[in-house]
């Protein structure tokens, strides 16, 4: 059965999976040793978990490859260990990165602790798109890096246009494309090399589990894979297999995620106190119209500035109940936090200011509640809150 040919759902649900016929499972086996006897068609002869080559790690694997139509994929550890070892597998001492400014905060702080210290250099370009990210690009240029959606001012970069000036200029595009999941948008279908998620969030979905993804060509995700391997970033099998679980329903969660979310920011749209709302899928976004060409749901996270000072959006948050306050996101239920103080807390007040991440912006991620009832809560609490 060629597995790409069918539909997402079912790719979502059957891609991938390692079934024991000898025993006659319908889901694949957790394989728990760490020591294993040769084996014919395994490389190097043996398995064994830190080399990424145990059935149960090649099922997500398998299933992200088929879902972002790539020839390969691998799951790690971390959403950084996948960022991390995407960027070292290519760059080394003397070369150079050209990223987009507004980056998620733990991505900033790798370029500013760990590349630094290698000798690579960066430059993160503000309002990316194209045509400044090429404008920073210089001789010593090995990638460009991009994040769309954008966390947390959810911005657009086009991504056809991108791809194809690093494949003019012969860099490596690098896109996380952890807002959107596979469901929403595929990059690699526009051109670019390697597509990186935090599967963390949606590809898991459930809030249990830290992992990453990398998908992309055999020789760039193998290359990744050395890194990984070299750094002991590998995913383990238990965390394997609840990947893969969680991923069968993505298909099935980004549609509830994204009709709930375009729900929630109209409503944010226009409720008083609210200065402003940060959704693709809302016309007055700058990038509605890219998001509408390039995507094909707008997902499920959202960010807005509330119009009070910083003590009543404290107050709004303590009144939420049933969206929860916590630092992740992409799970089935709601979760809401202020990215200063979480994913950008590393950064300086005025780094976080020029990018546009204020002390009253709050994330929100839309989970698969009913939206009436999500809504209802964020409404309570602003009233609460005395913020209109």
């Amino acid at each position: 059965m060629d597995i790409t040919s069918l539909g997402e759902n079912t790719r979502s649900v059957r891609a991938g999976e390692q079934l024991d016929r000898t025993v006659g499972g319908v889901t694949t086996p957790i394989h728990t040793a760490a020591a294993y006897m040769a084996a014919e068609g395994v490389d190097g002869a043996y398995r064994y978990p830190r080399y990424c080559n145990i059935p149960t790690q090649a099922a997500p694997a398998e299933k992200l490859a088929a879902l972002e139509g790539a020839a390969a994929g691998l799951v790690l550890a971390s959403g950084m260990a996948a960022i991390s070892s995407s960027l070292l597998a290519v760059l080394t001492t003397g070369d150079h990165v050209v990223l987009q400014a507004d980056l998620y905060g733990g991505t900033h702080r790798f370029l500013m602790a760990e590349l630094a210290r290698l000798g690579i250099g960066f430059t993160l370009v503000p309002d990316a798109d194209p045509t400044t990210l090429e404008a920073a690009v210089t001789e010593r240029t090995r990638v460009v890096y991009v994040e769309t959606p954008s966390n947390p001012l959810l911005r657009i970069i086009d991504l056809e246009g991108t791809a194809a000036m690093a494949a003019r200029r012969g860099l490596v595009s690098m896109v996380d494309n952890t807002f959107a999941s596979p469901i929403n948008q595929r990059p690699l279908e526009l051109g670019f090399d390697l597509s990186i998620h935090s599967g963390t969030k949606y590809l898991n979905g459930h809030s249990d589990l830290n992992c990453g993804a990398v998908a992309g060509s055999k020789s760039l995700v193998d290359a990744v894979k050395e890194r990984a391997v070299n750094f002991g970033q590998t995913l383990n099998t238990y965390d394997c297999y609840l990947l893969e679980r969680g991923m069968k329903t993505l298909a099935l969660r980004m549609a509830r995620h994204n009709e709930n979310a375009q729900a929630v920011a109209e409503f944010l749209a226009g409720r008083k106190g609210v200065a402003a709302v940060h959704y693709p899928g809302l016309p007055s976004h700058p990038g509605h119209a890219l998001a509408k060409r390039q995507m094909r749901g707008f997902g499920g996270m959202m960010s807005f500035d509330l119009d009070c000072p910083p003590e009543a959006a404290r107050c709004f948050m303590d009144n939420l109940e049933l969206v929860l306050e916590a630092v992740s996101l992409g799970g089935i239920e709601s979760l809401a936090c202020f990215p200063a103080v979480t994913s950008h807390a590393k950064m300086s007040r005025e780094g976080r200011l020029a990018i546009g991440v204020t002390d009253t912006l709050v994330r929100l991620s839309v989970g698969c509640e009913d939206a009436e009832d999500i809504i209802r809560d964020i409404s309570r609490a602003m009233d609460a809150a005395t913020i209109a």
